[in-house]
């Protein structure tokens, strides 16, 4: 009986791409295999120890909100959480957290595992099978080998395997983030790997060249590792993590990991100078490396010859984990020489003494043009080929993530015959990521920015699981348990604004329980809570202890678990002799919810703007662009526009506009054509 493995989605690479990508499909059901080459560095942190940040913390929370596993995994080994940009509006807060990069990993193991349905597989992949989409659909066809000339007749079956195994599957999504042709830069040197001390994906990367898809080559880098032990760290700045966490994950009730800090440094003028007098010696500035770097990661030669005038630069001293003295010095991304990166270290105060575990180095590799790729991360020339993460020209693994995952559930199902699902710019900024790639293409690693969303102040942090949890149910990613939760926070939520909207403020209350709030605002006799928080100067946590008996007498069921973690502590006397108001302890929980609420009330002017202008975008996505459309017959487009809408055959008016180069004029004809090509299909059917 001959050997034949099958399965139903077949996952190439295990970082946070595929790690998304085979929990979603297994868990919608389809037997999945999720190929890598090493067992033990599944959702390595190649680079930075860290998830989230700026826009990146949104990328985490929509994955989260959708049944994704990054978030979770995140507040299980998080050694230090921040909530960073406070100082601004709600709409850019982002969550942040260093993690224990070997927890991290660990972690993510023990939940793939958990797992039915989804079985982990060390091999490497080396090629890719398809077979003829017009030949019979039956499990005993012979698939065919890649050929040089793919067309949108062919379809996925499988992968091959190095040692020659043949692993038949519907579906196939590849994540090898920078191991296609990696070549790795350090000064002078330089080697193939797929990153430091791991072999490239050669044969793939080979494989991938003969579909015909449009590729490009990127460049990505990462700083030198310190020893901890040798750093005098009181010489620098120490930055704690927030003394009330804020996990990433809308199920995680507590963070019970020991919290750690980090610590500031600068550079020196004479580290200015090492880096100046050896920039030459840089495989970036020798014209060794050829390919396009992070615009908004440089390295830090890149930041000493960019910015000439700027004397000083910051970086980070980050510890990698709990139980580990290696430190990550973010901030230093470099490809100079080893000998030059040992000056520089020492060059910094309190450096002087560090021993480099390991030192920076630049990793070149392939990727593909992500306008190859239609909304679901499907290949446009090959049914049933998904590509996410690296490979798509983005960085960052919150980016991979969000890839992973919308690729592991269009992938499930597309086995089961159901249509894509997708997501647009007004629902998410896994919506606008993927429609900028696919609708613009990246000519160097991408990175998700709250400046990259239309309708920032109405894709927050605190909204993901109202934006995109009932999706995630809907696609069988969101367990019992976790909707029940979600379904009783909304009804805290609405029963909250509508308490808030009705009822009226009892200025002798507020005058006992908060006596200097009550003397800012003054006469307030007849407002309700919600025209009180309106003020830029009142919040929600401060109005918490007037607010709580409110709740208590309407629904104390409903609001049991606020007015618990919300009871007052013992009250002190003020100086002038009166009682100072007692403080409210709330969980990090209740306050995110609190906070969700307040932010719907105070900037509900400008919400309703945006959602005007979300209707009136909608409408322009609603008109299709249908697949037979012949761009090159509709007379008043230049030819470089018809060859670049030809190249990307966007799906919507909608995605055309937001084409670089692409005019109102041009969206006008093609509105017009639409009908025009129809009818002359028609007629000639009809003939």
């Amino acid at each position: 009986m001959p050997f034949v493995e099958q399965y139903d989605v077949v996952v190439v690479g295990a970082g946070h791409a595929g790690c998304e990508a085979a929990m979603a499909a297994a868990h919608m059901g389809s037997r999945t295999a999720l190929f890598t080459l090493n067992l033990d560095l599944i959702a390595q942190m190649s680079c930075n120890p860290a998830i989230g940040g700026i826009a990146k913390g949104h990328l985490v929370r929509e994955v989260d909100a959708l049944g994704g596993i990054m978030g979770e995994v995140a507040d299980a080994v998080g050694i230090q959480f921040r909530l960073l940009n406070t100082s601004r509006g709600p709409a850019v807060w982002s969550p942040r957290a260093q993690c224990d990069k070997q927890q991290y990993r660990v972690k993510m193991r023990q939940v793939l595992e958990s797992q039915a349905n989804l079985f982990i597989k060390q091999a490497e992949v080396a090629d890719v099978v398809f077979a003829d989409n017009h030949s019979e659909r039956n499990e005993e066809a012979e698939p065919s080998a890649l050929s040089p000339v793919p067309s949108a007749s062919r379809r996925v079956v499988g992968v091959k395997l190095r040692d020659s195994r043949i692993v038949h599957a519907k579906a196939v999504v590849i994540t090898t983030g920078t191991f296609l042709n990696g070549l790795i830069h350090c000064g002078e040197e330089n080697y193939p790997a797929g990153r430091s001390g791991e072999p490239p994906s050669v044969l793939l990367g080979e494989a991938l060249k003969r579909l015909g898809l449009r590729g490009c080559r990127l460049k990505t880098g990462t700083p030198p590792r310190l020893d901890g032990r040798t750093i005098d760290w009181s010489r620098f700045e120490e930055q704690p993590g927030d003394a009330e966490p804020t996990p990433f994950s809308f199920r995680t009730k507590e963070i019970k990991q020991r919290q750690i800090s980090c610590h500031i440094a600068y550079t020196t003028p004479e580290t200015l100078r090492l880096i100046r007098e050896n920039v030459m010696r840089s495989p970036m500035y020798s014209g060794q490396i050829t390919a396009t770097g992070p615009r908004y990661c440089p390295s830090i030669e890149d930041k000493v010859v960019k910015f000439p005038d700027k004397e000083q630069h910051q970086f980070f001293l980050e510890p990698e984990g709990l139980d580990t003295h290696e430190v990550y010095v973010n901030g230093m991304s470099t490809s100079l020489p080893m000998d030059v990166q040992w000056q520089i270290v020492h060059s910094i105060p309190g450096l002087e003494n560090a021993e480099m575990l390991r030192p920076g180095y630049a990793i070149e590799y392939d990727a593909i043009d992500p306008t190859e790729l239609d909304r679901s991360l499907n290949v446009k020339q090959i049914e049933g080929l998904y590509l996410a993460g690296q490979i798509n020209g983005t960085s960052g693994y919150e980016e991979a993530a969000c890839q992973g995952l919308m690729a592991g559930i269009n992938a499930a199902l597309m086995v089961k015959g159901q249509q894509p699902f997708t997501l647009d710019r007004t629902e998410a900024y896994t919506g606008i990521l993927i429609d900028d790639l696919i609708s613009k293409g990246t000519n160097e690693p991408y990175r998700m920015f709250t400046s990259r969303a239309e309708f920032r102040l109405h894709l927050r942090i605190d909204n993901a699981d109202r934006r995109l949890t009932p999706h995630g149910r809907r696609l069988g990613l969101i367990t019992d348990e976790a909707w029940f939760d979600y379904e009783r926070k909304q009804a805290r939520a609405v029963a909250l604004e509508k308490l808030l909207a009705t009822k009226k403020v009892h200025p002798e209350r507020l005058q006992t329980l908060l006596p200097d709030l009550a003397a800012q605002l003054g006469n307030i006799a007849g407002q309700t809570y919600g025209q009180l928080l309106k003020r830029p100067e009142v919040t929600i946590d401060l109005l918490f202890p007037v607010i709580r008996e409110e709740l208590a007498a309407s629904d104390s069921a409903l609001f049991g678990s606020w007015i618990s973690t919300g009871l007052p502590s013992r009250s002190e006397s003020r100086s002038d002799g009166a009682e100072k108001p007692a403080v409210s302890t709330l969980s990090a929980q209740t306050r995110n919810e609190l906070k969700s609420v307040e932010t719907e009330i105070k900037y509900s002017g400008y919400l309703d703007q945006q959602k005007k202008a979300i209707d009136k975008l909608k409408k322009a996505e609603e008109r299709t662009i249908p697949g037979w459309f012949d761009y090159a017959n509709v007379s008043g487009l230049s030819r470089e526009m018809q060859e670049k809408l030809t190249r990307v055959r966007p799906q919507t008016i909608g995605q055309a506009s937001r084409i670089p180069g692409v005019t109102p004029a041009a969206l006008s004809l093609i509105n017009v054509y639409i009908e025009i090509q129809a009818k002359r299909g028609l007629a000639r059917s009809a003939g």
